[in-house]
């Protein structure tokens, strides 16, 4: 048998806000995106204010309190990506979502590249020691509106990358070699607008890959893309990537 014939591609998966929709996590730049019905909101995700503000950080813990993130389940888009993986299809994630749904779902997490860090974990500003969000939010639950690290004293802040904050350059490095390397680059639910996340899909585009973006809106990078697909996610993703298992990436 032919090595031309054994050959899996290699499957890159950027995924965005959109692909966890489904599963009850609001799209924060969308149309009717959080960011845009509420500016202010901003603020309780922007690392200057929220380290200079008490009272920002306070509302933060009760925002994190109330969001549906920690309790959001993988929804079939999800569960599509983890399938793949496991028919043998090398498979990486890059993505710019912090609800570890990809890894519930069943992706193994040395794949999971999180560009935006994890809603999952809380890391201390000061010594950098981390810890469980579920255990900070019990903390507040408990009456500590602004808790603080049990290490050092210092501002706790969730192991996501705030507005202001520089990506993990480990991260976006790994990132960089994957779209580089990839046969198929797959830009999901995501307006492909933020940087530098978004030139992954240029980057993998320019080194060969074959460009597929599934996403309700148009993005910039819509006229390098080999494919568009604007049906509903939960939907379409499963069979792209269903299509892709079979052997066929066009």
């Amino acid at each position: 048998m032919s090595s031309e014939t054994t050959h899996r591609p290699l499957v890159a998966i950027l995924s965005g806000a959109g692909i966890s929709t489904d599963s009850g996590i609001p799209d924060y730049r969308g149309p009717q995106g959080l960011w845009r019905r509420d500016p202010e909101a901003e603020k309780l995700v922007t690392y200057e204010y929220y380290m200079t503000d008490p009272e920002i950080r306070r509302r933060s813990w009760l925002m994190r309190r109330d969001s549906e993130t920690l309790r959001a389940r993988p929804n079939g888009a999800h569960e599509a990506v983890a399938r793949l993986e496991r028919s043998g299809v090398p498979v990486r994630v890059i993505t710019q979502n912090v609800d570890g749904l990809h890894q519930i779902a069943g992706m193994p997490a040395r794949k999971v590249l999180e560009l935006h860090g994890t809603a999952r974990a809380v890391r201390c500003t000061h010594c950098q020691a981390r810890s469980g969000m579920a255990e900070a939010l019990e903390r507040v639950a408990a009456g500590e509106a602004d808790p603080v690290c049990r290490e050092c004293g210092g501002i706790l802040k969730s192991a996501t990358v705030m507005f202001g904050e520089s990506l993990d350059p480990d991260v976006l490095t790994e990132a960089v070699a994957v779209a580089r390397a990839c046969d198929i680059f797959i830009a999901v639910g995501t307006s492909l607008q933020v940087q530098p996340a978004a030139s992954l899909a240029g980057l993998a585009a320019e080194h060969g890959a074959r460009l597929i973006i599934v996403n309700a809106e148009p993005t910039p990078y819509d006229g390098l893309a080999d494919e568009v697909v604007r049906e509903p996610i939960s939907v379409a993703l499963p069979a792209v990537l269903d299509r892709i298992a079979v052997g066929d990436g066009g």
